[in-house]
């Protein structure tokens, strides 16, 4: 199978080292937000969720989880660590550009720092990942803020790619929002995020 060089580039990146590029824990906003909101036995996708951090914790807590990823290479540690952790949980490696987003109904769609994507393809990521939602269901997103490329501590170095306050409220203008913050925070996630980062925050439910 060939690889887009955008997907050619992480799955290097995954295979440069044995270790886990964003650790093996899972993200504390995401983790806190579907410990309050969501319950055992609700089904989830974890959207471009890399080597399973996310997924795997999602799934050691009962949640009926998919995690989805580009590159093979995140895709077979997210295998690896489910394996070590003892859970189940459907993992499937998946160009989310042209993904059937309609062949699945969930109850949360998680997205923590997918933000490979630049505005053509994180407007087609959006629509898709509301589309997956259950009326009712909850987006849980996080991502980097246009003050980290001060900080330089993760994420992409193009601002195009970064979010605002005022980009996801119009993104999701046809949710109830029901968080949307931004705000400096510590990240300590593997090498890949680590140290004080800008990040905006969005909880919104699907009408």
């Amino acid at each position: 199978m060939t690889m887009n060089p955008a997907v050619s580039r992480w799955n290097d990146r995954f295979l440069s080292t044995d270790d886990y590029v964003f650790g093996t824990k899972p993200n504390q906003f995401m983790a806190k937000q579907a410990a309050q909101h969501l319950k055992p036995g609700q089904r989830v996708l974890a959207v471009a969720d890399g080597e399973g951090r996310n997924g795997v914790w999602l799934a050691e807590q009962g949640f009926d989880t998919w995690s989805v990823d580009a590159a093979p290479a995140a895709t077979e540690k997210a295998r690896k660590l489910a394996k070590e952790r003892g859970v189940t949980l459907h993992i499937e490696t998946a160009d989310l550009s042209n993904w059937n987003w309609s062949e699945h109904e969930f109850d949360a769609v998680i997205a923590i720092f997918i933000q490979f994507a630049g505005p053509t393809l994180r407007d087609t990521l959006f629509e898709g990942m509301k589309q997956a939602l259950k009326p009712g269901g909850l987006m849980i997103l996080q991502g980097y803020g246009l003050k980290q490329l001060e900080y330089r501590t993760g994420g992409p170095s193009t601002p195009e790619n970064l979010y605002t306050k005022e980009l996801l409220e119009t993104a999701f203008s046809d949710m109830d929002i029901l968080m949307l913050e931004e705000y400096d925070a510590v990240l300590d996630e593997g090498e890949g995020h680590r140290g004080m980062s800008s990040l905006v925050d969005l909880i919104a439910r699907k009408r």
